[in-house]
C-alpha cells in the first residue's frame, strides 16, 4: 500500500505560514487528507487484488444447441462429447461445457481482463485515480498562493517580521506597560477623549487632544528604575524591526496580488467542486456488483456470454458516496469563503480595538496585502495583531529610541559637552541625535539647549528641573511640547532661535511665550507665508525686547506693530530679497537698534528718520551709493553707531558732520576716494573703520578725535599720515597695513595705550626704535614682517617678546 505521507509535499508548507491559515482553509485540509486517504485506499485495492471475475452465462436449450453445433463444425476435438444430459430441477436445462485445452487458468484470467476492458464501465474502473486527481488539485489550489513567485516572497518576508514582532521583548514591555495603567488613569483617559485641549502639537500646528499626548507619552516613559530591562542588543534588534515593518508596508501596500491569488484559488475551488459534484452524481451509479459481458472468443473457450463480477464495486459504491459527503462539505466550506472574501471590505484593516485597548493612538489603517494578511492572521489569533501594531506606532518607536538614547547619552557623557555660548550661558548642543535624551532634564545647571538636526523631539513636563534653563535653539528641528512643558516655558524662557528649511518647523507654541525677551527667526519664506505666519501672532509676547528675522520678506511684517511699544533691536538679514515696504518702521518708536542687511537698498530708508530713539543703524550688504539722507540724522539725536559698510558708496558728504553724537562709524567695503575733512567734526567718534576702500589722503584733522579708540584705513592707497593722528593718544587699535606707506612717524611713541598695530604689507624699510615707547604693546599685537621687525633695537625686540 503507497503510505499517505508519500504525498505531503503536496500539502506541507513551512510551520510559520499556519498564522495565515484560516479555520476554513485547516478544515479544508483535513477533508482533502481524507479524500486522498480514500483515493490511496482505491488505488491500492485497484492494484493489490483482482478487479473482475468472470463466469460463463447459462443460456436456453436451443440456443446452447446451437452454440454447440457451431463449435464443432468450428473446432475438432480428439474426444467426443457426451451427449447433453437434464437436469433433475431443471429438464428444460443443458449442462454447459466447453472446449478442454487444460488452460482453464488462463482462459478465466484472459476472460476476465478482456471483460474488465470492455464491460466495465469507465468509472467503476477510474474512481479511485480521479478521487486522487482531484484531491490533489484542491491540495495545489490550497496551498498556491504560498507557492506563486509574486506572492510567496511577501509572505515569506511577512511571516518572518510578524514572528521576530510577537517575540520581540520590546512588544513585551510596550504591552505590559499599557495594561499596567490602574484603572483612575484608564477613567482620565476616556474622560480626556470626550472633550479637545489645547495643548500644542508638533510641525503641522494643529491641535490634539489630551489623550494623544497625556497618556501616550506618560505611558511609554521610560522608568529610570526598570532602564536596564532592555539591553543594548535587544534595543537594537527592535530598533531594525521598525525599519523592516516600515520599508515592508511600504512595499505591500502598493498592490493586492495575495488578495487577487486567494480569491482566484477559491473560485477555481468552487468550479472544481460543482464539477465533480455534477458528474459523480450521475456517474456513481455506473457502479454496479454484476455486469454482463459478451466476447466473441467461441474458438478459444467454448463461451461466448459471460456474467461477471465487479469484487470491488460494492466498496467503491460506498466510497464515491463518502466522496461526494466530503466533497460536498468541502464546496460549502469554500462557498463560506467566496462570502466572506466578498462580503467583507478585505483591503481596509483598522487597529480601532487595538487602539482602544491600548490607548496607541498613532497606530495607521493599512489596506491592500498588508490589510489582507491581518485579516487572515486574525482568523489564527487577534494577538498577532496586537503585539504587531506597536511596531506601526511612530510612539511605540520613538519611545524606543528614547531608551536607546537614555542608555547611550549619561548625564556624565552629557556634561563633557557643556560650554559657554556667545550669550555667556552654560549651554549643551545637540547634534544629530534621533531624539532628545530624558538625560538632559538631569542637568539642572544647564542654561542654553542647543537642538540640531534633530527630527520628532518631544519636550516632556521633565523639563521644569532645569530651573536655570533661559534659552533654547531649535535647528531645523520639528518639536513638540506637553502642556506642563510649555507652562514652564512660558515662565522661564528668555532666548528663543529657530532656524527651519520647512515652514512646518515653526513652533506654533511660540508665540505663547509671554516672557520671551529674544526672538530669532532663521528660514525662507514667501510673501504670503510670512504674512500668515507672523500676522497676528506676536501680541502675546509682552517682554519681547529682540527681534530676529533671517528671511527673503518683501516687507516688514504687519505683526512687527503689534510689539512696538517694547522691541528695542529689530534685525533684518534678507539674503538679497528687495525689501521694499517698511512703512511699519515708523510704529517702532522705542527702537534702539536696528539692523536691515543684505536688503537690497539702493538709499536710505526715509521711516527710519522717524526712530527717534535709535542709537544704533546697520544698513551692511546693501547698494547705497549715496548717502546725501544722512543730513536727516541729525534728528536722531541718540544715535552713536552707524554701521553703512559692505556697499558701493563712493563718498561721504559733509552733512555727516551734524552727526555730533556719533561714537561708531563703519565705513569699510566701500568705494570712497576723498574723505572729507567734516568728518573730524563728530568728535565723539571712538571707533572708525575706513578699511577696504580707495582713499589716498588722511586729513590733518583727524587729530580733532581725542577720543578715537580703533582707527583702520587697511587696505587703501594711502602714502602718508598725518603728524596730527598720533594726538589721538587713547588710540588702543591701528590698522594701516596694506597701503602705499614708505615711513613710518617716530611720533608713533606718543600712543601710548597702543596694543595693536597692522602695518605689514606696506614699503616700510625700517621702524622707529620709538615704537619700544608702545608699553602696552607687544610682539602678539605687532603685525609686521619678520624681517622688518629685526630692524627694530634688540631692547626694544625683547620688551615686545616678553610677557
Amino acid at each position: 500500500m503507497i503510505p499517505v505521507t508519500e504525498f505531503r509535499q503536496f500539502s506541507e508548507q513551512q510551520p510559520a505560514f499556519r498564522v495565515l491559515k484560516p479555520w476554513w482553509d485547516v478544515f479544508t485540509d483535513y477533508l482533502s487528507v481524507a479524500m486522498l486517504m480514500i483515493g490511496v485506499f482505491g488505488c491500492t485495492l485497484q492494484v493489490m487484488q483482482d478487479r473482475i471475475i468472470c463466469l460463463p452465462k447459462r443460456v436456453q436449450p436451443d440456443q446452447n444447441h446451437s452454440s454447440l453445433s457451431n463449435v464443432s463444425q468450428a473446432v475438432i476435438s480428439t474426444t467426443p462429447l457426451p451427449p447433453p444430459k437434464p437436469s433433475p430441477t431443471n429438464p428444460a436445462t443443458v449442462e454447459m461445457k466447453g472446449l478442454k485445452t487444460d488452460l482453464d487458468l488462463q482462459q478465466y484470467s484472459f476472460i476476465n481482463q478482456i471483460c474488465y476492458e470492455r464491460a466495465l464501465h469507465w468509472y467503476a474502473k477510474y474512481f479511485p485515480y480521479l478521487v486522487l486527481i482531484h484531491t490533489l488539485v484542491f491540495m495545489l489550489c490550497s496551498n498556491f498562493w504560498f507557492k506563486f513567485p509574486g506572492s510567496s516572497s511577501k509572505i515569506e518576508h511577512f511571516v518572518s517580521i510578524l514572528g521576530k514582532c510577537f517575540d520581540s521583548p520590546w512588544t513585551t514591555r510596550a504591552l505590559s506597560e499599557v495594561s499596567g495603567e490602574d484603572s483612575e488613569e484608564k477613567d482620565n483617559r476616556k474622560n480626556n477623549m470626550s472633550r479637545p485641549n489645547t495643548i500644542q502639537s508638533g510641525p503641522e500646528g494643529n491641535l490634539v487632544n489630551a489623550q494623544s499626548l497625556k497618556s501616550i507619552p506618560e505611558k511609554f516613559v521610560v522608568d529610570k528604575s526598570t532602564a536596564g530591562a532592555l539591553d543594548k542588543k535587544e534595543g537594537e534588534q527592535a530598533k531594525a524591526l521598525f525599519e523592516k515593518v516600515k520599508k515592508f508596508r511600504l512595499h505591500v501596500e502598493e498592490g493586492d496580488i495575495l488578495y487577487a491569488m486567494y480569491v482566484r484559488q477559491t473560485v477555481l475551488k468552487v468550479i472544481k467542486f460543482l464539477i465533480i459534484i455534477a458528474y459523480n452524481s450521475a456517474l456513481v451509479s455506473k457502479v454496479q456488483f454484476t455486469v454482463d459481458c459478451n466476447v466473441d472468443i467461441q474458438d478459444m473457450t467454448g463461451y461466448k456470454n459471460f456474467s461477471c463480477n465487479h469484487t470491488m464495486a460494492h466498496l467503491f459504491s460506498k466510497l464515491s458516496f463518502c466522496y461526494l459527503c466530503f466533497v460536498s462539505i468541502y464546496g460549502l466550506t469554500c462557498l463560506y469563503t467566496l462570502y466572506w472574501l466578498f462580503y467583507r471590505s478585505l483591503k481596509e484593516y483598522s487597529f480601532e480595538y487595538v487602539r482602544q485597548e491600548t490607548g496607541i493612538d498613532d497606530i495607521p489603517d493599512v489596506k491592500n496585502d498588508f490589510a489582507f494578511m491581518l485579516h487572515m492572521i486574525d482568523q489564527y489569533d487577534p494577538l498577532y495583531s496586537k503585539r504587531f501594531a506597536v511596531f506601526l506606532s511612530e510612539v511605540s518607536e520613538n519611545k524606543l529610541k528614547q531608551l536607546n538614547l537614555n542608555n547611550e547619552w549619561t548625564p556624565d557623557k552629557l556634561r563633557q559637552k557643556l560650554q559657554m555660548n556667545a550669550h555667556n550661558r552654560l549651554e549643551l548642543p545637540l547634534i544629530m541625535l534621533s531624539g532628545l535624551p530624558d538625560t538632559v532634564f538631569e542637568i539642572t545647571e544647564l542654561q542654553s539647549l542647543k537642538l540640531e538636526i534633530i527630527k520628532n523631539v518631544m519636550i516632556p513636563a521633565t523639563i521644569a528641573q532645569l530651573d536655570n534653563l533661559q534659552e533654547l535653539s531649535l535647528h531645523q528641528c520639528s518639536v513638540k511640547i506637553h502642556s506642563a512643558a510649555l507652562s514652564f516655558l512660558k515662565e522661564n524662557l528668555k532666548v528663543l532661535s529657530v532656524k527651519f528649511d520647512d515652514m512646518r518647523e515653526l513652533p506654533p507654541w511660540m508665540y505663547g511665550l509671554r516672557n520671551l525677551e529674544e526672538l530669532y527667526l532663521v528660514g525662507s519664506l514667501s510673501h504670503d507665508i510670512s504674512k500668515n505666519v507672523t500676522l497676528e501672532s506676536l501680541r502675546d509676547l509682552k517682554s519681547l525686547k529682540i527681534l530676529s528675522l533671517k528671511s527673503n520678506v518683501s516687507k516688514i511684517p504687519q505683526a512687527v506693530a503689534d510689539v512696538s511699544s517694547h522691541l528695542q533691536k529689530m534685525c533684518i538679514h534678507n539674503d538679497g530679497t528687495k525689501l521694499v515696504m517698511l512703512n511699519n518702521l515708523k510704529k517702532l518708536v522705542n527702537l534702539t537698534e536696528l539692523e536691515l542687511v543684505h536688503c537690497d537698498l539702493e538709499r536710505i530708508p526715509h521711516a527710519v528718520f522717524s526712530l527717534l530713539s535709535l542709537q544704533e543703524l546697520d544698513l551692511k550688504e546693501n547698494n547705497l551709493k549715496s548717502i546725501e539722507e544722512i543730513v536727516s540724522f541729525q534728528h536722531l539725536r541718540k544715535l552713536t553707531v552707524l554701521k553703512l559698510w559692505y556697499n558701493s558708496i563712493t563718498y561721504i558728504p559733509e552733512h555727516i558732520k551734524k552727526l555730533t553724537s556719533l561714537e561708531r562709524l563703519y565705513f569699510s567695503h566701500n568705494k570712497v576716494e576723498v574723505l572729507p575733512s567734516h568728518l573730524f567734526l563728530c568728535n565723539k567718534i571712538r571707533y572708525l573703520d575706513l578699511s577696504y576702500n580707495d582713499i589716498r589722503f588722511i586729513p590733518p584733522e583727524i587729530g580733532v578725535l581725542q577720543s578715537l579708540h580703533y582707527f583702520s584705513i587697511t587696505c587703501n592707497k594711502v602714502e602718508s599720515l598725518p603728524d596730527e593722528l598720533y594726538f589721538c593718544k587713547k588710540l588702543k587699535t591701528l590698522k594701516i597695513g596694506k597701503n602705499s606707506l614708505s615711513v613710518l612717524s617716530p611720533k608713533i611713541g606718543n600712543l601710548l595705550f597702543l596694543s595693536y598695530l597692522d602695518i605689514k604689507g606696506n614699503h616700510f624699510e625700517v621702524l622707529p626704535p620709538e615704537l619700544g615707547d608702545c608699553r602696552a604693546l607687544k610682539r602678539a599685537g605687532l603685525v609686521v614682517e619678520e624681517a622688518l621687525f629685526e630692524t627694530l633695537p634688540s631692547d626694544v625686540r625683547e620688551q615686545m617678546k616678553a610677557e
